[in-house]
Order: C-alpha cells, then structure tokens, then sequence
C-alpha cells in the first residue's frame, strides 16, 4: 500500500478508541453515583435545579421548548438524514466523507450513550419535570450529547467551506445549540450539571474520533514538504531537467540547494522529444503499462521528492507520472509560460522558487484526466482546449518562437481570427449535452494567464471540479466585450460576484462558463486540440474528468494578500482565484469513487502514454523562448 492508504487506515482504526471512550464514561457515572455523590459540588447540584425550578417563566419556558425539540431523538435523526442526504445529492461532486463524517458522529455517540445508560443509573432531579422522563438513566444526557454530535458536526464542515465573517458567524450559531440545550435540560428539570457536562464532553470526544478518522486531512501539511529519509538513511530527490530550459549554472544551484536541505541522494535525468518526463517513471518504480489496473503500490517508495526543472510542458509530462503515488513534487519554472507556478503563486525565478517550495508545506491539488480520439489517457495540471487557441498553438512558427518567444503566439492568433466558428456539444457530469458554436472551448484546472488575465476566474486548483470556458466573440464588438470583461477580472479591475450557477453567460454572449467534475466534448468536425501548451492532432472528441487532490505539491508557506493568486491551500482557499469568492465556497468533495484526499488509486501515466500521437515538438521548451504554451499568445 501507498503511504497515503496507509495513513488513512491507521486514522480510520482512531475509531478503535471509542470504547475506551465508553469505558471511561461509564466509570465515570459509576464514581459520580458512588462514592463522590455526597461531595461537593455533586452536593450542591440539587439546589441548581430547585433555584431554577423555582424560577421558570412562560417565555423561558416556551424557549427551552425549541431546544428540547432540537436536540429530540426524533429530531436529531431526521436533521442528520437530510443534512447527509444534501450533501450527497445537492452538490454536483459529492463530498462523501464528510457526509459519513456526520453520520457516524451522531451514530457512535448515541451508541457511546446507551451503552454507559446500561452501566450507570442515576435518577433524575427531584423537581417538578417539563419533560416526560425517558425511561434511560439521567447520566449522561443525551439530547446534549446528540446535538454536541449533530450541531458540533456541523460546525466543523462549516469551518472547512466558508470564509471570513460567514464562517464566524455560522459555526458560532452552530456551537450555541448545544450550550443551550445544556441549560434547558437543567431548567426543565430533566437532568443535574454535571449530566449535561459529561454529556458534552461525550459528544465532543466522539466528534474528534470520529473527524480524526475519516474527514480528510487539510490540504496544508504540518511537516516540512519532503518525507522522512528513505531507507537508505538519506532523503532521496529524483530531478527532471530539461537541458535547453534549465542552463548548467541553474542546475547547479538546484543541486547545492536541495544538498542543504538534506536531499544528499540526487538523481538527475533529463527530457527528451520521446519522453518528455525524462524516464521519470522508471525512477519511480515499473508499473505494467497493458493495463489499467492502477499504479504500482510500491512506485516511489524510495524517493521522498520529484523535483521538475522545465516549462508548464514538462512539468504536465512529470505530473502526469506522480499523480497518485503520494511522492511531492516541487516546481522549478524554467520555461516561457510557467503558467502553473504563477497560478500557484511560486517566485518567477527557478532557484528563489524551488527554495520557498522546501521551506513552505506539501499541498494536495486536483488534476484533469483527458483522452480523445487519437490521445491516450493522460493528465494535465494548467488547461487544455480545442478550436482557436490550440490551432495558434500549432501552426506558430519555430524560428519566430526562437527569435520573439511568447510574442510570436500573437502573429499565429491574427492569423487564425476569421477561422470559421466550430459546432460542437457538450455535457457535464453526464447531464443531457447542450449544443453550442464557438471558436475556442478551454478546460481548465487553473484560470490565470499571463499578466493576471482571468481566462477562468472561477477555476482552482482544489475545488474538486474542472471549469469550462466558450469563446464566441461575433465581430469587433464581440471580441471587445470579450478583452474588456476579463481585464475587469484581473488583479486591481472591477469585480464580479459568482452567480453560484453551472452556466453564466458573460460579455454580451462572448463568454459562457461552467464547471463540473466530468466534462465531455464532442465537435461536428475534427477541431485542433492542445494540452497544456502542447499541440495533439485533430480530433472529434476530448473527455475530461477531475482527480481531486491527487498531486502532492511543494508550495510556500505563507502569500501576501495582496498578490496574484493560487496557493491551493484550504487556509487560504479564498485567495486561489482572482474573484471574490465569498459567495462560492470551496468545493471539497470527489465523484463518486474519488477521495478527497490525496488518492493512492489514481492511475499513473509514464510520461506521453503508449501508443497517443504525441507532437514531434513536445518537451522543446526553452528558458527564455520556443515555449508551446498556447496561453501566453493573448497578452
């Protein structure tokens, strides 16, 4: 097994603790009704609840009625029902721990309850009774328990998806419930203190077992981003370099850095046209490539880091192979575009990079999975497309990219304006295909250009799903709408709030949005097609499927505010896209079948898959030209 199932099995057996969680309840009911009853401040519980008693009022009364009915048991199962039916049915990637999560949590205390109900019997205040008394034991009380497992359980995923003052505020208002239902049970007379104390200590014990063992961990890590040594007593790092991108004198800095940082094992390999990972998939460890039954469990089980000296190209090549092996893997952008590290909010510079990636954490970021006809299975971490830009991408001269490097994508664009529109459907997750005509459709898993151009404001690199982009500019206004829209979305121009829809329609039309975790893209006609900057032959189809959190990334620790955006990290989700995300939450969740973790049984891709139609210019970019990213064409 991987290292990540691995972790996850010994955090599912936390679960093992929750009969010691019973025992030591139990044997705690067994002391409060034993031997310390007649000792203060147990003595002086029954004046609490005869001052209250004596003290009740119609409104209070009426108030403590809605806490009562809150934390019934009727209540409470028919609130964890449709709060787990909701988050498994409403959003479009179902986030299936968290919805176990509270589940489970409301189960096991009830279980923890009845159990130590069997062991303890202590009566209930000698006061005139709200409530009709359940026949179970005062000790521990339940309906404090239930809502400290349902309401508290709440709270925690509210803190995991919302932000600033709305985050506050809700998981505020969650926690109140419980307090509230603490003191309505001594008010009403149904239970002494220390029964609604040790009830919410039941509660919240079983909520941290529980979330320990099956929430997924934040995707900001407390260790340092490499793993402990490998077996051989050193930290193991494999380097994939791309010679014309990477100069010697970078390498050597690399290659110091990494020794000061305890990486004394270094394996340097280079890229080729054929392999643009540079091999790394036989550093990795062999897997049977015939199939697709996964990747081999042991594949980078003596490497504790994969680091990437090239463009978006190879960097994509080099994802493509680690995504799912658990192995990090830092960024040193070398290449023209470098469109990922500037998303990911990583210094400009290869060695400055590379240097805050090892002092900052390991992040878990989503890839896309994209095949088509003429393209075998593979993975890309930026965007890929169809129609207008990967056309661009093509049919851009190599001497012009030589000479002029990124500005010569701008010649091959004005070449390409008047191409004709291309008909074409698309579906999501599986939904019933929308007909469209557009000139360029863009999936991407990150939205930032370069300059800071919003091509997809919405899209982040950990939100569990892809977004898709149509551009249909109709004449010189179109394409003026179209320019005037996304500069308004980039960093210091006017914002737009989300619609929080599948669909938005921006630009008077010359720019259509969605996003879903399945994409599936079918054209009347063969369409250029590109990857990451990289051209694939025409094409008719292109289907592409999210793998949330299944690389592993080395990002710094800590990003001014202020700056271009797309760390990655859940801390500082809202600050992954350039728009305000304060009404469109992150979305955590996977398919079904996916983990929201970083997953272990995503299959990995040895550089361009066997038998795909892979460009003859593929892996050809340079340090300071001949990049083949095709984003860099529209500044």
């Amino acid at each position: 097994m991987t290292n990540t199932h691995e972790a996850g099995d010994g955090r599912v057996r936390l679960l093992l603790l929750l009969p010691v969680q019973t025992a030591v309840v139990a044997g705690v009911g067994l002391l409060l009704t034993g031997p310390l009853a007649h000792h203060w401040p147990l003595s002086a519980e029954d004046g609490v609840n005869d001052a209250l008693a004596d003290r009740r009022t119609p409104f209070v009364t009426a108030l403590t009625d809605v806490a009562s009915l809150l934390a019934g048991t009727e209540s409470v199962i028919a609130l964890t029902l449709v709060c787990t039916l909701v988050l498994l049915l409403v959003p479009r990637v179902p986030p299936w721990r968290e919805a176990a999560f509270l589940a489970v949590a409301v189960a096991a205390q009830s279980a923890v309850f009845l159990l130590v109900t069997l062991v303890v019997d202590r009566e209930r205040p000698d006061v005139p009774h709200v409530d009709p008394a359940p026949p179970t034991s005062g000790f521990p009380s339940g309906h404090v328990g239930a809502s400290v497992a349902l309401f508290g359980g709440l709270a925690v995923l509210a803190s995991r998806r919302l932000h600033g003052f709305r985050r506050h505020l809700t998981v505020g208002l969650l926690l109140v419930i419980p307090l509230f239902v603490a003191y309505s049970r001594v008010y009403r007379g149904m239970h002494h203190t220390s029964d609604v104390v040790a009830g919410l200590l039941n509660g919240a014990c079983t909520l941290a077992l529980v979330a320990a063992a099956l929430l997924p961990r934040s995707r900001k890590e407390a260790a340092p981003p490499a793993p402990e040594p490998s077996a051989h007593g050193a930290r193991r790092a494999v380097v994939v370099r791309h010679p014309r991108a990477c100069d010697e004198a970078t390498a050597t800095r690399v290659r110091t850095l990494l020794r000061d940082h305890g990486f004394a094992e270094q394996r340097w390999t280079e890229t080729t046209v054929g392999d643009p990972s540079g091999a790394l998939a036989e550093h990795l460890g062999e897997r049977d490539t015939d199939t697709d039954e996964g990747p081999d469990t042991d594949a980078g089980r003596d490497t504790d880091l994969v680091v990437v000296c090239g463009g978006d190209g190879t960097v994509r090549a080099c994802a493509d192979v680690v995504a799912g092996t658990g192995v990090p893997l830092a960024i040193v952008p070398c290449g023209t575009g470098n469109l990922l590290a500037r998303n990911l909010r990583l210094p400009t510079e290869p060695v400055p990079a590379l240097r805050e990636a090892l002092r900052g954490q390991v992040v878990g970021l989503d890839v896309g999975r994209i095949r088509g006809d003429g393209i075998a299975p593979t993975r890309f971490a930026v965007m890929a497309g169809a129609g207008f830009d990967a056309a661009m991408v093509r049919d851009t001269s190599a001497r012009l990219k030589e000479s002029l490097g990124w500005a010569a994508y701008v010649v091959s664009a004005l070449r390409h304006l008047a191409d004709a529109r291309m008909r074409l459907s698309i579906r999501l997750d599986g939904g019933a295909p929308l007909e469209r005509r557009a000139r360029m459709v863009v999936i991407g898993n990150v939205g930032t250009l370069q300059g800071g151009l919003p091509l997809l404001p919405e899209a982040r690199p950990d939100s569990g799903s892809l977004e898709v982009v149509l551009l249909d500019p109709r004449g010189v206004t179109g394409w003026l709408a179209a320019a005037g829209y996304l500069a308004s979305r980039a960093p210091g121009g006017r914002r737009h709030r989300a619609s929080g829809t599948r669909e938005r329609s921006r630009a008077h039309g010359a720019l259509e949005y969605f996003g879903a975790a399945r994409i599936d893209l079918r054209f009347a006609r063969p369409q250029p097609r590109e990857i990451d900057g990289d051209a694939f032959p025409e094409g008719t189809w292109l289907t592409a499927d999210v793998e949330p959190a299944a690389l592993r990334v080395c990002l710094p620790a800590s990003a001014p505010a202020d700056g271009p955006r797309g760390t990655g990290t859940r801390a500082r989700a809202d600050a992954l896209t350039d728009t305000d995300t304060d009404t469109t939450p992150a979305r955590t969740g996977a398919p079904t079948g996916a983990s929201t973790h970083v997953a272990s049984d995503i299959p990995a891709q040895a550089g361009t898959p066997a038998g795909s139609e892979a460009p003859a210019g593929a892996g050809r970019e340079g340090g300071g030209r001949g990049h083949r990213d095709a984003r860099t064409a529209a500044q």
